[in-house]
């Protein structure tokens, strides 16, 4: 239970810029941002899972006592380049969690979708729209989308407490 454990809930949308968004029970409110993977024609293909991994250990640090991690479970992507780096980034993340005993989870993006807009086919927009009606003013889709995700695990989770 996170309000007596006071741990930290982190949630991910995946991808060559990963939305985030953290919170910390023994605190009140939610931290967001967005962090860019991208590598350029100097790097190896591998470089961008290893600064994913450096992200995740700067988190650990951040945030101490991580009980959980919660990302965009994507069944479909528009091009085969966005599936194989989604699939980098969830090897490594859940690699990543299984080393260090931190419990992690998938949700559905249209899951997210419906909870934030009412509708599970919303478009990037509605769901940006969405959390800036809850208060936020996210950079992108990703940081909105990490938001969306993050409302819909404390909703869930604060509702079993």
């Amino acid at each position: 239970m996170i309000e007596r454990d006071h741990q930290t809930i982190i949630a991910l949308d995946l991808g060559t810029t990963t939305g985030w968004a953290a919170y910390r029970s023994a605190y009140t409110g939610v931290e967001s941002g967005t962090v860019e993977f991208k590598t350029d024609r100097f790097q190896g293909g591998g470089m961008r899972y290893l600064n994913f991994v450096h992200f995740l250990n700067k988190l650990r640090i951040g945030y101490s006592s991580i009980g959980a991690i919660y990302f965009e479970e994507v069944r479909r992507h528009l091009g085969v380049d966005a599936a194989h780096a989604y699939g980098g980034f969830m090897a490594h993340l859940t690699a990543w969690c299984e080393q260090y005993q931190i419990a992690y989870q998938g949700v559905p993006v249209g899951t997210i979708k419906k909870h934030a807009t009412g509708k599970g086919n919303a478009g990037k927009g509605a769901v940006i729209s969405a959390v800036k009606a809850m208060g936020y003013a996210p950079k992108d889709d990703n940081e909105a989308d990490a938001l969306a995700l993050m409302h819909y695990v404390l909703d869930k989770r604060l509702g079993e407490i």
